[in-house]
């Protein structure tokens, strides 16, 4: 849409992603360093997304969009840090800690939700504008809501700090994995709906990608949270690799709409699903020092999602398309799939 009437390039969007994904590194990396009470942290971060969502369809320029994007990337690195910890401690007091899966299907949620709005926007004619003011709205509705629910004081976790933490080579591996994740997730996921739009222009036909996508992190999600209790952490992220990587690899073998559909479902489905599998096999290995390696992993996976958008503006500027893109990606999450098996005569924590 911001490519339609704010003349945005297809460089300029990436750009715009990598300040985002920016933002998202230093907020994982100043988790990983600070202590913060769970329920500041949480009501601070989604007021500031919300406010910086909303700034968007009252500002105009690159520079300034750029900005806006990095805060709201700070921001939301805090929200998947400190309200997953703070869900699973609760989760586990309550002894219900299968609905872990329940609590992460809110990233594929607003997927849908986002991408609905877009496509019924572009189908009335509305623009780019009308959007972000349609998500600060959105955005504020969810922060009251969230609000009341995050009012104890308690800590997301206890005082371990990233230098008190003692590394094991299966933490150094696993940061590696995420990282590797992040690449594999980021490209599909940023330029799905340009992907489509080069197919077919017409938006009740493109728009249907990126709702495609989070109905099946949704779905996927629900499934991986039921069945935690059969399949290990590391089995399920290594399974969500492989499947990612042949969504990634989807537009490459088959031609026209129908691969880059089957891209964001494999991608929508497995991208939540190894997210929520990274959180728990963080726990199972670090233990109450879970909050440290799992900042430690979102960092790693932000500096990837930095670097992802990049890559593609600048392969796609060259080719014209994002073949060697995809081909990167597909690599990555295959190589971080195998490295994931525990090797032979180490014990998994």
């Amino acid at each position: 849409m911001m490519q339609e009437d704010a003349g945005v390039s297809l460089a300029e969007g990436g750009w715009l992603a990598a300040a985002n994904y920016l933002g998202y590194l230093v907020g994982a990396l100043w988790a990983m360093l600070q202590h913060a009470r769970a329920s500041f942290a949480i009501r601070a971060s989604l007021a500031i997304t919300t406010a910086a969502t909303l700034a968007m369809a009252f500002t105009h320029g690159l520079v300034v969009w750029l900005g806006l994007r990095w805060l709201a990337g700070v921001a939301s690195a805090w929200t998947l840090i400190h309200m997953s910890s703070w869900c699973a401690h609760r989760l586990a007091r309550l002894g219900r800690p299968a609905l872990n899966g329940v609590v992460f299907t809110g990233v594929g949620a607003g997927v849908v939700l986002a991408g609905g709005l877009c496509l019924a926007l572009m189908t009335g004619g509305a623009g780019s504008r009308a959007a972000w003011l349609w998500f600060g709205a959105i955005g504020i509705a969810i922060t009251l809501l969230v609000w009341p629910v995050v009012a104890d004081g308690e800590r997301a976790e206890e005082k371990t700090s990233f230098a008190t933490l003692r590394w094991t080579p299966d933490m150094v591996r696993l940061v590696a994995c995420y990282s590797a994740f992040g690449i594999g997730y980021i490209i599909p996921a940023t330029f799905v709906p340009v992907m489509a739009k080069q197919v077919i222009d017409d938006p009740l036909v493109f728009g249907w990608a990126w709702p495609l996508f989070g109905a099946a992190a949704v779905a996927s999600t629900l499934l991986a949270g039921a069945s935690e209790r059969v399949l290990s952490g590391r089995r399920l992220w290594m399974a969500s690799a492989c499947v990612m990587a042949l969504g990634v690899a989807a537009p490459l073998v088959i031609s026209g709409l129908a691969g880059i559909l089957i891209c964001a479902l494999l991608v929508g489905g497995t991208f939540v699903v190894a997210t929520l599998a990274g959180v728990q096999v963080a726990r199972e290995v670090a233990g109450r020092s879970a909050h440290v390696l799992l900042a430690a992993i979102t960092a790693s996976f932000a500096a990837t999602q930095v670097a992802g958008p990049l890559v593609v503006s600048f392969l796609a500027q060259r080719s014209g398309n994002f073949s060697g893109a995809l081909l990167i990606a597909c690599a990555v999450l295959l190589a971080s799939a195998a490295a994931l098996i525990i090797p032979l005569g180490e014990k998994p924590t």
